[in-house]
This record gives structure tokens, C-alpha cells and sequence, in this order.
């Protein structure tokens, strides 16, 4: 089977020294007039990110300050180091659900150590070439526990976008909604109509131009309107303080014991998990928009280092959000220079504006999670593999989904890639075969004269002396039971059996064991065993087994002819 292959730290170079480059393999090279465009595209996506940050680490439990923290510490070193041109990196939908439910239940302390343990594990699996591993994970997994974060982002918006009368919103799902019911009566009218306000401005500037950042002036408008007639719905400032505008915090390195790490480590893999794959989708569509080509394996330890950064610094976990490269490149991005002028776009917000982010109500925060929360269900793709999809990819998206819904994000992790590996395991089996070919063989070996050898070689073949098997497919232990059963199956043991590998591409450790227990059968009923047509994976791989040598070098011969004909 294939070998995992360890990525060289030279193999790792930075997409940024690559464009610095007086040219580079592409043709570009960078120019004044590239940076300008930069400049101009990490204006305009650090003022998109802006309020998208604040709103993110609000809903994941943290406060405004840290969501601009992590946008501006994790996407600076995503951009500095990362293999894709075009990446923004900052607090992202996806990881709402999770972060909420690891600082209920460790605190922000165990938040902290867990960001670092998966920017650990992020490092680790780009190092050892895994990044072009991760994005085949099974499109209906991917789906079901996205459409579950939507649903969730937006069952926990409603709170603030009604202005409920809910003094501790439950962490379950279906308790969550029972408060809601329970606190109609309590809907303030005014928060109401901040809420519908901000969704009607992002619904129409999308529709009508789409280039202007509709969160932004959707926010701007309603903090104007809100402080100018002073209304009363609650703001940042009312619940979170105003946010310092002084630099950045100064590191902190916290002390992880052994302990800790066993306590967060299935959080810090779900973290490195979903990171890993938002990061790589994103980069994915960024290859599409932009006509670059990322790489995966940079791209993970750039991650690596941005969330762990993030975390000693006060921030939360970070990724490649979507929808902030996709503006970096409609903004005529060239670089990773613009997701640079991004993050700094960021410190001087927080520099010069800070205090008028404590004037921004919740509710204008609510609404535009909302429509993130819509964009990340799909509705309308969720729907159409349902309708579409075999029946096995339904079972899948549908559990996946509840699990993220009713259970726990982690667990929903964990179970969906499970179930891809059995739901690759099983379609690996059903293309997979090990099937009788002696009929085929006689009318291969009859077609056209029948000379000599060849009615020998038929007519050993219709004396059943000799029985052919062709194994269809790679050789691994979800085939290997097969194999068990041929001799089982045989009516009269022949003197001779024939298996054909010209199908199988690979094999693996129990494929092997599983031919050592054929040999052992074959030679306890007096049979031979001669391996024919065989690829150069499973021949190098029985060789090192040592099964050639055991099975003996001359049965394993060429061609089909040839074996048939060694019996005779």
C-alpha cells in the first residue's frame, strides 16, 4: 500500500517568500502596482472581517476583543505562512459550536491548552503530508455537520435578536427552544426591529450590490439610528465593557499538564479536525476563484502556528474562513500581502475605534449571524442529497446532522468520519471481487485454432485439475474474508489453484495474512498455489512478507498461459 510520505521543511516554503521572488515558476512577479491592489483588498476584507470576528467569538462564548484578536493574530501568520495565496484566516462559523461547549465544560483555560494540543496536532499532520488526505472526507459528513452548526449558530441568535427575557440560555438544543416558546411574551419590540433591520439591509445589498460589505453598513446604519434615538436594545458595551484601545495583549504561555491534555484532547482533535477541513475547502475555492494552486501540507502547519499564536495571545481557534477570501479576491487581491494589511487594518480599528464598538447593539450581531447561519445550512443542498444521493450517503448526512444537533459537535466528529471509513470500506468491497475464471479461460484459450498446448491447457482446466480465481481490486482486510471462503466453496479440491493479479493495485498487512492462511490451506489439501499476473505494490509487499519465498519463486509466474501450462 501506499506509504505515507514525510514532508521536508524545504518542501514547506512560505507562499510569500515564493511571490517575493523575482519571478517565480508561475511568471509573476511582484510589483508596486501589485502591492496597491493588496492594500486596497486587505482594506476592504479587514473592515468585512471586523464585525463577523466580534460576532463569531460572542456566540462561541468569548468576548468581542478576542474574536479581533484571533483575526488579526492567526491571520497574519496564515497569510505570512500559509501555502495559499489568497487565505483570510480568523473565528469562523464552524467553530461556534464547539468552542461554546468546551469553555461550558472546561473553562477558557481548557479552551486555551486544547487550541494549542490541535495546533500541535495541525503541524504535525502537514509535516507528515496528510494535507492531501483531509479533504476527501465524505461530502454528506461534511454537509450534515455544517447544516447541524447553522442550525445551532442560529438557535442560539435567538435570544438576542428578539431581545427574550432569558436571564441563562440552556446548552441543549431542545431546552434552548423550550425557553424561547416559553419567553415569547418577553419579545422587545425595538431589539425586534434592530434585528429585521440589519437582515433587510444584507438581503437587499446582496441583491442589488453585491461588492458592498452588507454587514458592515447594516451595523454602522443601526448603531447610528440606535444611538441617535436612543433606543434601548442592549449593546456591547452594556454587557461586555468597552473594548481597550490599547495594542495587543501581552503573551501568555500557560502551563499544560499531562492531566489536562488527556482531559482535552478529543476537543483539541475535533478543533485540528474542522480546522483542517474549512481550512483546505477554503483553499480549495480560493484555487477556483483566484486560478492558484495551494498546498495543503503548508497550508496545515501555517494553521498549526496561527491557532496556537491565537490562543497565547488571547485569542480563540482559528481557520480559512470562506466568505472573507472569497472578498479577498473579488477585492483583486494578488498576495498573501493583502491578508497581512488585513490583520493590521484590524490593529488600527482597534487602535482609533475602539469605543465605538461598545455602541453596536446585539441584536445588529444576532441578525448577521443569522444570515451566516443560513448560508452554512444549505438548506437546498442539504435537501437535494436527500432526494438525490444513495441511500448509504443519505444515512450518513442524516446522522451526522442529528449527532451535531442533539448530541455534541465532538462526538458528531468523531462518528462522521467513522462513518466515512465504513462507508469507504463498504463501496471498497463492493467494487472488489474474487471470482471462478475458468469458463472465461476456455473461451479465451479456444478462440481462434485450437493447437496443441492449448487443448492440453483446456482440457486441464475441464478436469477441474486446475481451478482459476481473479482477484478484482486492492487487496486489504475489508476483501481478505473472501479469499477464507474460495476454497470452502470448491466441491472437489483440484490439484492446482490459479489466482489472477492483474486487478489488484495494492495490498496490505491483512491481505497478506490472509494469503499466508490460503497457502496454508492449499498445502494441508495437497493443492498448489501459483500466483500469477501480479503488480509491483503486492509483488514488493509478499516479497518483504516473506510469503514469496514461503509460497516457493516458481509458482509465481507471468502470464496465465505460462501457469496453466507449468501444471501440465
Amino acid at each position: 500500500m501506499r506509504r505515507l510520505k514525510i514532508v521536508k521543511l524545504e518542501d514547506l516554503v512560505p507562499r510569500m517568500a515564493e511571490l517575493f521572488s523575482k519571478k517565480n515558476a508561475d511568471g509573476f512577479a511582484y510589483s508596486w502596482g501589485a502591492f496597491g491592489k493588496d492594500c486596497v483588498s486587505g482594506l476592504i476584507v479587514g473592515i468585512v472581517a471586523m464585525p463577523l470576528a466580534m460576532a463569531f467569538s460572542i456566540a462561541a462564548g468569548g468576548t468581542p476583543a478576542q474574536g479581533l484578536y484571533t483575526a488579526i493574530i492567526a491571520g497574519f501568520f496564515v497569510s505570512a505562512l500559509g501555502g495559499s495565496r489568497f487565505q483570510i484566516a480568523g473565528p469562523t462559523g464552524a467553530f461556534v459550536v464547539i468552542i461554546y461547549d468546551i469553555i461550558a465544560r472546561q473553562g477558557m483555560a481548557g479552551l486555551i491548552a486544547a487550541t494549542i494540543i490541535a495546533g500541535i496536532l495541525l503541524i504535525l499532520m502537514g509535516l507528515s503530508g496528510l494535507g492531501k488526505f483531509i479533504k476527501y472526507i465524505p461530502y454528506p459528513v461534511t454537509t450534515g455537520f455544517t447544516t447541524g452548526i447553522g442550525l445551532l449558530i442560529f438557535s442560539q441568535q435567538v435570544k438576542d435578536f428578539f431581545g427574550l427575557d432569558i436571564a441563562q440560555s440552556s446548552p441543549e438544543f431542545i431546552g434552548k427552544w423550550v425557553q424561547h416558546f416559553s419567553a415569547a411574551r418577553t419579545i422587545d419590540v425595538a431589539t425586534l426591529a434592530v434585528g429585521l433591520g440589519t437582515v433587510f439591509i444584507i438581503v437587499i445589498l446582496r441583491r442589488f450590490a453585491p461588492r458592498i460589505p452588507g454587514a458592515v453598513v447594516a451595523i454602522s446604519a443601526l448603531t447610528i439610528v440606535c444611538y441617535l434615538f436612543k433606543l434601548p436594545p442592549p449593546t456591547i458595551g452594556d454587557v461586555f465593557g468597552s473594548i481597550s484601545s490599547s495594542a495587543l495583549p501581552i503573551p501568555n504561555f500557560p502551563a499544560i499538564s499531562l492531566s489536562t491534555i488527556r482531559d482535552v484532547f478529543p476537543d483539541a482533535f475535533s478543533i485540528a479536525l474542522l480546522a483542517a477541513i474549512e481550512s483546505l475547502l477554503s483553499a480549495v475555492v480560493a484555487d477556483g476563484m483566484g486560478g492558484d494552486r495551494h498546498n495543503s501540507n503548508t497550508e496545515l502547519v501555517a494553521q498549526g502556528v496561527g491557532n496556537i499564536a491565537s490562543v497565547i495571545f488571547g485569542g480563540i481557534p482559528a481557520t480559512g474562513a470562506i466568505a472573507r477570501t472569497a472578498a479577498n479576491i473579488k477585492s483583486g487581491a494578488v498576495s498573501p500581502v493583502s491578508g497581512i494589511v488585513h490583520s493590521l487594518t484590524l490593529v488600527l480599528f482597534i487602535l482609533f475605534l475602539a469605543p465605538a464598538v461598545s455602541m453596536i447593539p446585539l441584536a445588529c450581531l444576532s441578525a448577521v449571524l443569522m444570515v451566516v447561519s443560513w448560508d452554512m445550512g444549505n438548506v437546498g443542498r442539504f435537501i437535494r442529497i436527500i432526494k438525490t444521493a444513495p441511500k448509504s450517503d443519505v444515512f450518513v448526512l442524516l446522522i451526522t446532522f442529528a449527532l451535531t444537533v442533539l448530541v455534541d459537535l465532538t462526538f458528531a466528529v468523531e462518528i462522521g468520519v467513522l462513518l466515512a471509513v465504513f462507508l469507504f470500506i463498504r463501496r471498497m468491497i463492493e467494487i472488489a471481487d474474487i471470482t471462478p475464471q475458468n469458463n472465461e479461460v476456455i473461451t479465451a484459450l479456444a478462440m481462434g485454432n485450437v493447437e496443441k498446448n492449448t487443448e492440453k491447457n483446456i482440457k486441464a482446466l475441464h478436469s477441474k485439475d486446475i481451478e482459476v480465481y481473479e482477484i478484482d481490486g486492492p487487496f486489504f482486510f475489508g476483501v481478505a474474508d473472501m479469499l477464507q471462503n474460495t476454497l470452502l466453496h470448491l466441491a472437489k479440491a483440484p490439484k492446482t489453484v490459479i489466482l489472477r493479479m492483474r486487478a489488484v493495485p495494492a495490498i496490505d498487512s491483512t491481505g497478506i495474512a490472509a494469503l499466508e492462511s490460503f497457502l496454508m490451506n492449499c498445502r494441508g489439501r495437497k493443492i498448489r498455489l501459483i500466483i500469477t499476473e501480479i503488480r509491483s505494490q503486492p509483488k514488493n509487499a509478499l516479497e518483504k512478507s516473506g510469503f514469496t519465498a514461503a509460497c516457493g519463486h516458481e509458482n509465481f509466474i507471468a502470464t496465465l498461459e505460462e501457469a496453466i501450462e507449468s501444471c501440465n
